[in-house]
């Protein structure tokens, strides 16, 4: 019974986690959506685009797309995620779902490992246009594989504590 109640904590914390990095996903597209307008006005209203808004604007994209993504991961909107598992009977349906999330889990553990290497690789490489370490640009890899892990281990743990409840 005490696992029951980590389990529920622990999908709570996570639930938590997941609305706010969507928030701060939403918050990085408009924000991006911002420093494209800033460059399109440069362009075509002052003739002077500015040097840094294209390298920000693809960083930022990096980050609200992949924290979205991992997100979506916690809350099953990707569409593999459920198109087999919702066309298969009741006792097969559990099994192919956890084996799902089983590998997007590894997926995500290789996400966070090769986008640690990228950012040890390129800690000390410039993006020239605003004078800050090219690792900038993958720490969103390392990270949304970590909560891709955390997310999917997240799920099928509820999954298998809901064991009972199908019956």
């Amino acid at each position: 019974m005490n696992y029951r109640r980590q389990i529920l904590a622990l999908s709570h914390a996570v639930e938590v986690i997941g609305n706010v990095l969507m928030a701060i996903a939403a918050a990085g597209l408009v924000l991006m959506t911002l420093i494209i307008g800033w460059q399109v006005f440069g362009r075509y209203v002052l003739n002077e685009s500015p040097a840094w808004s294209e390298s920000l604007a693809l960083i930022l994209m990096l980050y609200y797309v992949l924290l979205a993504a991992a997100v979506g991961v916690r809350q099953g909107f990707h569409l593999g995620m459920r198109v087999v598992a919702n066309n298969l009977p009741g006792s097969l349906r559990k099994g192919v779902a956890v084996i799902a999330l089983l590998f997007v889990a590894a997926f995500g553990a290789m996400m966070l490992v090769n986008g640690m290497r990228l950012v040890e690789y390129t800690a000390t490489h410039l993006v020239p246009t605003l004078g800050i370490s090219r690792s900038v640009a993958y720490w969103p890899f390392a990270v949304a594989g970590f909560l891709m892990v955390l997310f999917a281990l997240e799920r099928i743990a509820a999954s298998l504590l809901n064991e009972g409840d199908d019956g």
